[in-house]
């Protein structure tokens, strides 16, 4: 007997499941939440679960009720005999937390995969991680896909004349390197400096960018103070023109209006995490690609145990 693909999501990533179900060509399964009055909740799924392949879509971005409304769903789908339980994080929050960079602080990375792993999962399916590394602090099969599948066709599809790759930071050298290759292009680097978290103390660029169509390439946008200074520094240096593509727009604080003032030309993202209510009354700059198709082929291919290694790109 065939085994059934479920597709259910829990309520932050609502908007995106819908839209992976719709190109998968079903429709998303019955959840339930029940909620009491001190702000407990409790999942329930409201159809039966029993052998299949459940897929459960939900991003860990703040609060941190979305990973535990994950890690319910995932416990739900365990104890009601479901065959496989694929955990769908189209943005692992807490990737930055991978490591020990000061004294007497958590690996927040590992501690959701220990999470993750103790609720029961069997498979994780997740895009562009803060640091390659993480796939290893799981001991379940991880699909890790990226972002570049959808922004590489984007960014030829430009058809830039003078086109360079930017690295915003060190630490996104590798990744700004690929697409560069990919692309047959230069490739600029930022090097940034960071007394606290979250800004940017002093920045310098390593490379030539007077005359170029800049293009930096990043895995997170947060405040969006690297990018804005990046580019208002290109600028200054003689770019011709700044873009951005970032898979993950968490946009926290004054994000919209810092991009809005800056210098860039257009900052591209995916929907792996929901932008604010109204944000084109801020800024028009933000283009948002989908990455529903890539996730739908990939719930496909798993379910039918083929190779994944198609989609990607570089």
């Amino acid at each position: 007997m065939e085994t059934k693909v479920k597709i259910f999501s829990c309520r932050a990533s609502y908007y995106l499941a819908h839209k992976i179900a719709e190109c998968y060509g079903t429709d998303l399964g019955k959840v339930t939440v029940s909620q009491f009055s001190d702000g407990e909740f409790q999942p329930s799924f409201e159809e039966t679960v029993r052998g299949s392949d459940v897929f459960i879509i939900q991003s860990t971005f703040p609060p941190a009720d979305n990973l535990l409304e994950m890690l319910l769903m995932i416990d739900a789908a365990k104890r009601a005999s479901a065959k496989e339980i694929i955990a769908v994080l189209p943005y692992f929050g807490y990737a930055r937390q991978d490591r020990k960079d000061k004294p007497r602080v958590a690996i927040g990375a590992k501690l959701v995969a220990n999470l993750l792993i103790s609720a029961g999962v069997t498979r994780i399916i997740t895009m562009d991680l803060h640091a390659d590394q993480i796939q290893g602090f799981f001991d379940v099969p991880v699909d890790h896909l990226y972002g570049s599948s959808i922004f590489l066709p984007y960014i030829q599809n430009l058809e830039l004349p003078n086109l360079t790759i930017a690295a915003p930071d060190m630490g996104g050298s590798k990744r700004a390197n690929s697409y560069a290759k990919y692309l047959k292009c230069d490739i600029v680097i930022c090097y940034k400096q960071r007394k606290v978290a979250n800004k940017v103390d002093s920045m310098t660029v390593i490379g030539d960018v007077e005359g170029k169509d800049i293009v930096l390439v990043d895995d997170i946008v947060d405040t969006a103070g690297t990018l804005a200074k990046a580019s208002d520094m290109m600028i200054d240096k003689g770019a011709k023109s700044i873009r951005a593509v970032c898979s993950h727009p968490i946009l926290s604080g004054n994000a919209y209006e810092t991009i809005e003032k800056s210098s860039i030309t257009e900052l591209i993202v995916t929907d792996t995490i929901p932008l604010k209510k109204g944000y084109e009354e801020i800024t028009s700059k933000i283009n948002v690609l989908s990455v529903a198709d890539l996730f739908a082929d990939v719930f496909e291919m798993v379910h039918n145990q083929q190779s994944i290694s198609t989609k990607f790109i570089i």
